[in-house]
C-alpha cells in the first residue's frame, strides 16, 4: 500500500501512479464497509473544504458535502457567480486566501481551455489540496467510481472488454472530461478499450498515444473506431455517453449539422444484445434519456448506473481522507 498522499492535488488520476490508484480503491472499499454497518468515521473532525463550482452539480456536489460531514469535516459550497471571480479576482488570489482558511478548495470549470488552466493555477499557489471536481480535461473522481464499481462487480479487469461510446443529446455542448479519464485509467488495467464516436468527436491526439502505451505496459489493447458496432459486439462493459466535438471545432453551438447528422447513435436493447449476454451499461449520470439511451436499457437489468453513482460517494471520502488527513 501506498501511502504517502496528504498535501497533493487531485487534478488528474495520471499523476498517481497504479499502486497510488490500488490504495484509493482499497480505502474506497474500507469506507463503504464502514457506512453500510454504520461504523462512524471522523477521519477529518473539523476540518473546512471549499467547493467552487462554476457548473451546475447533482452526484460530485453531493458526494462531495456528503462526504466530508461524514468524515467530520464541514464543506462550504460556493457558486463562483457569488464569488469575486465574478468581478475578475484572479486564481492565485482566491487559492492563496481560501487555503489560509480551510484544509482543501475544490473545483468545477469545464470551460473548454479554461478550466484546466484555472486548476492547475490554484494548485501553484495554494497550501492546501486542490481537487478537480471536473474541468475541460479530467473528471478524476467520476473515473475513479467507474472503475470501483467495474472491480467490484467483475474483479480482475485483464482482457475485459470496455467500450467507451459516444452517443447523441441535445442538452448542452458536453465537455471531454469522462472519456478522456476513462481513456486514460482503463488501460492501466489491462483491460481491452474500444473507443467509439463518430468522425468531429475525435479525442486529443496525446489521450490517444498515452492510453495506447498504457496499453502495452499492461497487457491489454486500445482500439479507436467510427463503427458503433464494434463497439457492442461481445462488449463486457459499455459506457454509451455524449462529448462535445471540443477538439475538433471550439463553436459553443449546442445543436449543429455535425451532432443531428448522428442522431442514431443511441444505446438500445438491439445494441446491447450484441454484446456479452452478462453485459453492463454504465453512465456518468445525468443521462439524457431518449437520445442517449433508451428508458428500457437504463432501467433494465443491464444498468448498474445507480451503483456507480453511489460510488462516487465512497470514492470521494477515500480521496479526501488520503489528501487531507493521511500521513
Amino acid at each position: 500500500m501506498q501511502s504517502i498522499f496528504r498535501g497533493r492535488h487531485f487534478i488528474d488520476l495520471e499523476d498517481f501512479n497504479k499502486e497510488e490508484v490500488e490504495t484509493m480503491l482499497e480505502v474506497s472499499f474500507g469506507l463503504k464497509k464502514k457506512f453500510a454497518m454504520g461504523v462512524p468515521t471522523p477521519y477529518l473532525q473539523y476540518q473546512t473544504m471549499f467547493l467552487m463550482f462554476f457548473e451546475q452539480s447533482t452526484r460530485t456536489r453531493n458526494s462531495m458535502e456528503a462526504g466530508i460531514a461524514q468524515l467530520g469535516g464541514h464543506a462550504n459550497y460556493l457558486d463562483s457567480s457569488g464569488m469575486q471571480i465574478a468581478h475578475g479576482e484572479s486564481a492565485k488570489d482566491t487559492a492563496i486566501i481560501l487555503s489560509r482558511f480551510g484544509h482543501a478548495i475544490a473545483c468545477r470549470y469545464c470551460n473548454w481551455g479554461i478550466g484546466n488552466k484555472y486548476l492547475n493555477e490554484m494548485a501553484e499557489w495554494s497550501t492546501a489540496p486542490i481537487m478537480n471536481l471536473q474541468c475541460d480535461l479530467y473528471h478524476p473522481f467520476q473515473a475513479l467510481a467507474d472503475l470501483m464499481t467495474m472491480k467490484e462487480k467483475i474483479g480482475d479487469l485483464k482482457r475485459v472488454k470496455v467500450s467507451i461510446i459516444w452517443a447523441y443529446a441535445e442538452s448542452h455542448k458536453k465537455p471531454i472530461s469522462v472519456p478522456v479519464s476513462q481513456l486514460l485509467l482503463f488501460p492501466r488495467y489491462g483491460m481491452d478499450v474500444v473507443l467509439a464516436h463518430p468522425k468531429g468527436y475525435d479525442l486529443p491526439d496525446w489521450v490517444i498515444e498515452k492510453a495506447r502505451a498504457s496499453a502495452a505496459r499492461y497487457g491489454g489493447t486500445v482500439a479507436i473506431t467510427n463503427n458503433e458496432a464494434e463497439a457492442y459486439e461481445n462488449a463486457h462493459i459499455v459506457i454509451p455517453k455524449n462529448w462535445g466535438s471540443w477538439t475538433t471545432d471550439q463553436g459553443t453551438a449546442v445543436i449543429d449539422d455535425r451532432l443531428v447528422a448522428n442522431k442514431s447513435w443511441i444505446c438500445t436493447e438491439e445494441k446491447m444484445a450484441t454484446a456479452d449476454k452478462d453485459v453492463m451499461y454504465m453512465h456518468a449520470l445525468p443521462a439524457d434519456r431518449g437520445n442517449e439511451v433508451v428508458d428500457s436499457v437504463i432501467d433494465g437489468p443491464h444498468s448498474i448506473v445507480y451503483d456507480e453513482a453511489e460510488n462516487r460517494l465512497h470514492t470521494a471520502k477515500a480521496v479526501m481522507t488520503l489528501l487531507m488527513g493521511g500521513r
